[in-house]
């Protein structure tokens, strides 16, 4: 049988990759960014460019959006100046799936808005950073219809090795939530080991090798090790989407009635990064807090 037609929006450091390895596992993608470099990317990999919203899910089986927060995924949703969005223009039954990292109440309302135009939703949300969109070895998390989630099931195994079905509408970005408070909180502790064994004089690469050999152990030291010991940040997750998504993580403990006290220290050092000019820098450069609270030159 022919694999279904995907119609893939946005196409940033996460996006373009897996739309990618869509692409190379058989799939039609139409895509649409706002960025035109990005459009001649998607289309030198064999899929196709679309001049619009309207014209890339029209024709679509499948709709991704992979973008950045609440208001783009919203506005692809919605459409806007009168536009149209995803919801007006995608033929019923359409199965729309979005990959961003928003807020769980964003996700249910998704879902419901989409029902009157026989439009079915996934919330998917993905961890893994741009190297595991590369490598098509994320893990997917998905809320939704189970139905749903079973037909998604060979495009989401195109783009990650873990896909997990974790309930119904926002449960995949309750635990993308969760995701990202533990990941906040492995940078933290990671960048404050490395600024303690420098300031010790300890030879770092073999002690972060006796760390990463232990319970200390962990994908996020393995993936960052070499921005932490370089000193070097080019940005695979910015510190400005985590700050983002630490906003979501305080927001929904609050709604949840629950208290997060490293949860809310974690958003405080990420906005304090942000507010010190490395919104654009990875995530990892939560090492460059530490180094300033520490008194050490940056």
């Amino acid at each position: 049988m022919a694999l279904p037609h995907v119609a893939w929006i946005g196409l940033g450091v996460m996006g373009s990759p897996m739309a990618e390895n869509l692409i190379r596992a058989g799939y039609p993608v139409t895509g649409y960014t706002l960025e035109a470099h990005k459009l001649d990317r998607l289309a030198a990999r064999g899929g196709t460019p679309a001049a619009s919203v309207r014209e890339a899910v029209q024709r679509a089986d499948v709709v991704v959006t992979m973008l950045p927060a609440d208001a783009q995924v919203t506005a692809v949703a919605h459409g806007t100046d009168g536009t149209g969005g995803v919801l007006e223009h995608a033929r019923p039954r359409t199965l729309f799936i979005d990959m961003s990292t928003v807020a769980p109440a964003t996700a249910t309302a998704l879902a419901k808005a989409a029902a009157p135009h026989g439009v079915r939703v996934l919330d998917a949300p993905v961890s893994g950073g741009e190297a595991g969109a590369v490598e098509g070895t994320l893990s997917v998390m998905a809320g939704g219809d189970r139905a749903d989630f079973e037909e998604a099931l060979p495009l989401f195994r195109a783009l990650g090795t873990t896909v997990v079905h974790c309930g119904p509408h926002g449960a995949g970005q309750t635990v993308k939530a969760a995701n990202q408070l533990m990941v906040a909180a492995h940078l933290q502790a990671c960048a404050e080991a490395v600024v303690f064994l420098r300031a010790a004089g300890v030879d770092l690469d073999a002690a972060l090798d006796v760390l990463g050999g232990g319970l200390a152990a962990s994908a996020v030291l393995a993936r960052k090790r070499d921005n932490f010991v370089r000193r070097h940040h080019p940005p695979g997750f910015r510190v400005d989407l985590h700050h983002k998504d630490l906003g979501i993580v305080t927001a929904a403990a609050r709604e949840t009635g629950v208290v997060l006290p490293l949860g809310g220290l974690l958003a405080t050092l990420m906005a304090a990064a942000r507010a010190q000019g490395d919104g654009g820098l990875d995530h990892s450069a939560l090492l460059r807090g530490v180094e300033r609270l520490s008194g050490v030159a940056t």
